[in-house]
């Protein structure tokens, strides 16, 4: 069993792991966490301003964001991030430091608006036209209308496809390591490599994996449970009632037979 006990120390290496933990878990982990936060609070906000432009009724507003759409769903994400980290290295040095990470930051954004943008868009366009018309025919502005009623129920639809993108995100937040962060910088799968190549073991990159699956795997299953929940509807399904039980609830009537005269 030979072969056994290498794959075990290969990939099941302890002490590896228990070295590795604490820079994980004090460096990887929050930097993961606030590149994939960041990213999305950007994206959601840039996707919002897409998806409108998107439903305007002005081509020459369309136009724009069906090309930043294509454009940054097209390209792959490590391209993207490459392009943006050191295109922009110079201007970001002038403004941030040496450091790159808001640069990854930035990169992620874009991938993630147009993503969350085309999310907005069907949401907004899934909600019956009669909804606009109405609040049309009560006074209100095409403005107000689309931001009061119209975009908020848009938006309760599509909770779990936005989800969804924040845990492609978090994934998508390993990538950022080809910039060259510091390390003070470096989020869960760096920390990982970094630990792997100094060990010659794959035990760091394991449990860089496990950390993935820790933040990964409940967020897959909140976003089923809301999914289940805007399906039903927050109140459960009753089986409907015989109508013997209500022929049950009648009090009958009683009926006096008089006497003939």
């Amino acid at each position: 069993m030979d072969w056994l006990d290498q794959l075990k120390n290969t990939f099941l290496n302890f002490d590896a792991m228990v070295a590795v933990f604490p820079q994980l878990l004090g460096t990887g982990l929050v930097n993961t966490l606030v590149i994939s936060a960041a990213a999305t609070v950007i994206g959601i906000v840039l996707g919002m301003i897409v998806a409108v432009m998107g439903i305007s009724p002005s081509r020459w507003v369309r136009t724009p964001a069906r090309v930043y759409t294509d454009i940054f769903r097209g390209l792959p994400a490590i391209l993207t991030i490459l392009l943006i980290g050191q295109g922009f290295a110079r201007l970001s040095q002038d403004i941030f430091g040496p450091s790159p990470y808001p640069l990854g930051i930035l990169a992620l954004s874009l991938i993630a608006s147009a993503y969350i943008g085309e999310i907005f868009r069907a949401g907004i366009q899934s909600v019956d036209r009669g909804q606009l018309e109405a609040c049309r025919a009560l006074g209100l502005s095409y403005g107000k209308a689309m931001r009061l009623v119209v975009i908020p129920q848009g938006i309760r639809r599509v909770l779990p496809a936005l989800v969804n993108q924040f845990i492609a995100i978090v994934k998508d937040s390993s990538l950022v390591y080809f910039l060259g962060l510091l390390v003070s910088e470096r989020e869960l799968f760096r920390v990982g490599q970094d630990a792997a190549v100094l060990t010659g073991n794959l035990s760091p990159l394991v449990l860089a994996g496990l950390f993935y699956l820790v933040i990964t795997v409940p967020l897959t299953h909140l976003v089923n449970y809301f999914d289940d929940r805007f399906r039903t509807g927050r109140r459960k399904a009753t089986p409907p009632k015989s109508g013997l039980d209500e022929v049950d609830e009648v009090t009958p009537i009683p009926v006096t037979l008089g006497s003939n005269t």
